[in-house]
């Protein structure tokens, strides 16, 4: 009789840690649960549309979206803070190798859009376009005449990449907000702010549209030419700031978090990328049959 009742009570341990298993699973998987991910101030928007229409698609689901400096957001990530960051710049070779240690996955960056840092004066500024020794030098001025959108920020970090310098040897303004930068360069006609084209991207948006005609977008002359930060000079890598955006995540399975990266890759978040007027990182031919 006492050996049935252990029988018993060892059968009913097994029956509810099973139970608190499949619970866990169910929680959080690509159709149900709740997670927060993270996301510069300069890619919001994008990242606003993606997570929202993803959330539509999936009624269960919840994605809390942290708006975070890119470097701020990557350490969050580190710590298990968060389950999806958004980036733009290329992790050093000490930031993966953090990676690996703390997450033990292989690091398997996602992109999805192609955006850019953009060059921006007030419309009663006389400058028509920069070049890129010219942003270096405006960079090592005590002027400190390009404002951008603070230290640990996306768009300083990739122009720093991109003139192969670290942001700390850079001189600059900060202040915080894309669209605070485009409010200060309009009472500053000598300033020149750096901003992310998904700022001012969205092309049926009213504050987007404001905030557009607002400024003056310079080109960056490259090889003698000036260049714009148009779409078609960003899919062809023409423009010399062009970057890409991508998911980096902590998540060891198909959950939530690696369903809304899949999301976002495939055509309907592709779709959403273009609306935004941003160029999908995916292009899916589109065929017509004419009978």
């Amino acid at each position: 009789m006492k050996n049935n009742f252990q029988i018993l009570v060892i059968l009913l341990l097994t029956f509810f840690v099973s139970c608190k298993k499949t619970e866990k699973v169910l929680v959080d998987d690509p159709q149900q649960g709740s997670i927060t991910i993270a996301a510069d101030e300069s890619f919001r928007s994008v990242s606003e549309a993606l997570t929202q229409r993803y959330m539509a698609l999936n009624p269960k689901t919840n994605i809390n979206l942290l708006i975070k400096k890119e470097d701020l957001a990557f350490l969050d990530l580190l710590e298990n803070k968060v389950r999806v960051i958004v980036m733009s710049r290329e992790l050093s070779d000490e930031e993966k190798q953090a990676y690996k240690n703390k997450i033990d996955m292989d690091l398997v960056p996602a992109k999805f859009a192609a955006d850019a840092v953009v060059f921006v004066v007030s419309k009663n500024s006389v400058r028509e376009s920069i070049s890129i020794g010219e942003i270096d030098k405006e960079l090592n001025s005590e002027n400190k005449n390009i404002i951008f959108d603070g230290t640990n920020s996306s768009n300083l970090n990739f122009v720093a990449q991109k003139l192969n310098k670290k942001p700390s040897e850079l001189k600059f303004s900060i202040i915080n907000g894309n669209r605070n930068i485009i409010d200060e360069i309009n009472k500053h006609p000598e300033k020149i702010g750096a901003i992310s084209l998904n700022t001012i991207s969205r092309p049926y948006d009213k504050e987007s549209q404001d905030l557009r005609n607002s400024i003056k977008i310079i080109p960056v002359i490259q090889n003698q030419k000036p260049v714009m930060p148009e779409l078609a000079n960003i899919r062809n890598m023409n423009y010399p700031f062009t970057r890409f955006l991508y998911f980096i995540t902590n998540e060891a399975y198909y959950g939530l978090g690696n369903g809304l990266i899949r999301f976002s890759c495939q055509q309907l978040g592709q779709i959403v990328v273009q609306k935004e007027g941003l160029q999908p990182y995916y292009i899916f031919k589109r065929e017509v049959q004419m009978r």
